[in-house]
């Protein structure tokens, strides 16, 4: 048997505490982790595709087996490239469950030999969302424990370069 791959997919803008946990336990599960950035335009991302690999890179730095990449199309197809035999998502509520469950079905419909598993987040981070964040700082509020302090700086500096 080779070496067992799986793909996190997701916007990570920015990347939060939840999903750097989401990495290192699923890095736990797997032979070789793909943090797989989308470049969704459509959902007019704060962070470059660059910035939040370079992000994400240095918050996995002590990670081996995560590689980091970007991608547009597919999530399937980008498991296909890789080998990879599972796709990994992060769930915080069960509205979350709900849109994920949909798309796992899609996904096997697509591919019936890539599994889908869901990890949830540490209790701590289990209400986070990318969104919240940039709005809360946005706004002046401390989510110093929520964020990577990496995150929190570029964070700031890119709201600043906004207004």
């Amino acid at each position: 048997m080779g070496e067992r791959v799986a793909v996190y997919p997701g916007t990570f803008d920015p990347p939060t505490n939840g999903h750097l946990d989401v990495m290192k336990r699923a890095s736990k599960l797997f032979d070789k982790l793909i943090v797989a950035i989308a470049e969704n335009p459509d959902k007019k991302p704060l962070f470059t595709v660059a910035e939040r690999i370079k992000m994400i890179k240095e918050l996995t730095q002590n990670i081996p087996n995560v590689e980091v990449v970007a991608f547009n199309g597919l999530t399937v197809e980008l498991c296909r490239r890789h080998n990879a035999v599972c796709i990994v998502r992060g769930i915080r509520t069960f509205s979350d469950y709900e849109y994920e469950f949909q798309m796992a079905l899609t996904n096997r419909s697509l591919a019936p030999d890539i599994e889908t598993i869901f990890i949830m987040p540490s209790e701590e981070f289990s209400f986070l969302s990318s969104s919240m964040v940039k709005q809360a700082v946005s706004l002046g509020g401390d989510l110093s424990q929520f964020i990577p302090q990496i995150v929190l700086r570029c964070l700031k500096q890119k709201l600043k370069q906004t207004k």
